[in-house]
């Protein structure tokens, strides 16, 4: 198994597959934005300090209409230096801003330096908001009510992986700003990539003074359908340009005493897999670097299942350190599941490949230019922000979701909303400084 915890011990089945926390009744009470005051085209509150622009970020074609539409991009900053930059194309983060314990501040997740970059194929899902499903779908299909529905298979091409091929990160969303809050909407139409119902979805976005953004997902649908939204930043907190070297060096621990069980395509079994005794339990801190070469294939890649207490709301579920830029971050969720994500599947510079042969008929002679064209050559990296030069295992994240491939397996948590219902998800990034004794 590609999880390779080995015995195939099982922890067995969730205290209840009906309780996940991820749907409430249509009108069910939500908490209300600070009122501020707007000057100049920035909005500020008095309240909490923190500001937010709204600029210019390129323009895309949408990708079903080719209507050419401008990116909108929108920068909080609070009292304490830390900012945030989201855009509208993806509903996309592609900036944080920490400081560190010496001032210094950096940018502490992946992304690009304009829209060609978050638009071009060689693009891992770089801050995107993930969807209609996030995560993987077993055989790009599922049944609902008696109806088989087969959906866009991206992945191994025998299954679907984060929404399909045009997914919601391909989209540029409209947005609504009140206050310091940004609201970002997307309307799936019925039938996308194969799913059946047309899908209002938003996701909110607020920095708090305090150093929390706060992402809140939400959608409805007027037929019963898949959903799992998240979040897909890649965070470096010693800065997205130091690469694995300052990855391996986080120290990190999640809340989380199973797994699920996956196949050799990462498709969940519908087991579950206690993490005791192998390379996934973190739930005392432990050093990425020495706990990621333990993992099979070198790196973690697994929805980890989120020890909940009584209360099914927001729950602890990961601190990650980085000692010598002091810099932490902690994760709270409401969802059942993360990822763990180690960039497993970007460039590595280690790996030599061989070019592709050239089927050219009379143009043979262009096969064989060994003093020209090496034997072997090394994955090139994808170029980031400011130059930099990403590669595997560069960052690590932290997916918040329902389990993969919930849709089929009937003892994971419910993953299909039905007219009436509404899904809500939310995660809360908390960002601060760690002090040596």
């Amino acid at each position: 198994m590609s999880s390779g915890v080995g015995s195939g011990q099982s922890c067995g089945e969730p205290a209840s597959s009906s309780t996940q926390g991820s749907y409430v009744s249509a009108g069910g009470s939500k908490s209300e934005s600070v009122t501020v005051r707007t000057m100049d085209g920035s909005h500020q509150s008095e309240a909490q300090s923190v500001t937010l622009t709204v600029d210019g970020f390129g323009t895309v074609k949408d990708p079903l209409t080719d209507e050419v539409q401008p990116v909108k991009r929108f920068t909080w900053t609070n009292e304490s230096g830390m900012s945030v930059q989201v855009i509208s194309y993806g509903a996309i983060i592609t900036s944080i801003k920490v400081p560190g314990k010496n001032g210094a501040v950096d940018d502490v997740v992946l992304g690009f330096d304009n829209i060609l970059g978050y638009r071009g194929a060689n693009n891992p899902y770089f801050g995107a908001t993930v969807g209609r499903v996030a995560n993987r779908i077993g055989g790009g299909r599922f049944t609902i009510d008696g109806v088989v529905y087969e959906v866009t298979k991206n992945w191994e091409g025998r299954h679907q992986l984060h929404g399909g091929k045009i997914g919601f990160d391909k989209f540029n969303w409209t947005s609504h700003v009140e206050g310091t809050v940004v609201t970002l909407s997307h309307t799936n139409k019925d039938g996308h990539e194969g799913y059946p119902g047309t899908v209002l979805a938003s996701v909110t976005y607020e920095l708090k003074n305090d150093n929390r953004l706060v992402v809140k997902f939400r959608a409805v649908s007027d037929k019963p359908t898949p959903i799992n939204l998240t979040n897909h930043s890649y965070f470096n907190l010693a800065g997205h340009n130091t690469g694995h070297e300052e990855v391996y060096r986080h120290i990190i621990s999640l809340n989380a005493d199973r797994i699920t069980e996956t196949d050799e395509d990462s498709i969940p079994t519908g087991k579950f897999l206690c993490v005791g005794g192998t390379p996934y339990d973190l739930r005392i801190p432990r050093e990425l670097g020495p706990a990621m070469s333990r993992a099979p294939g070198e790196g973690y890649d697994n929805n980890f299942c989120i020890t909940k207490g009584t209360e099914q709301g927001m729950t602890f579920i990961a601190r990650v350190v980085h000692p010598h830029s002091g810099r932490t971050l902690e994760v709270y969720t409401d969802q059942p599941g993360v990822q763990l994500y180690t960039s497993n599947f970007m460039p590595d510079p280690n790996r030599n490949i061989r070019p592709r042969p050239i089927n050219a008929g009379d143009y043979y002679e262009l096969t064989h230019l060994e003093p020209v064209v090496p034997a072997m050559a090394t994955d090139l990296p994808i170029r980031g922000k400011g130059g930099a030069k990403y590669f595997k295992h560069g960052a690590f994240c932290l997916e918040t979701q329902n389990f993969p491939d919930a849709v089929n397996h009937a003892n994971f948590p419910n993953s299909v909303l039905v007219p009436g219902e509404t899904y809500e998800h939310e995660v809360v990034y908390k960002f601060g400084l760690f002090e040596e004794n």
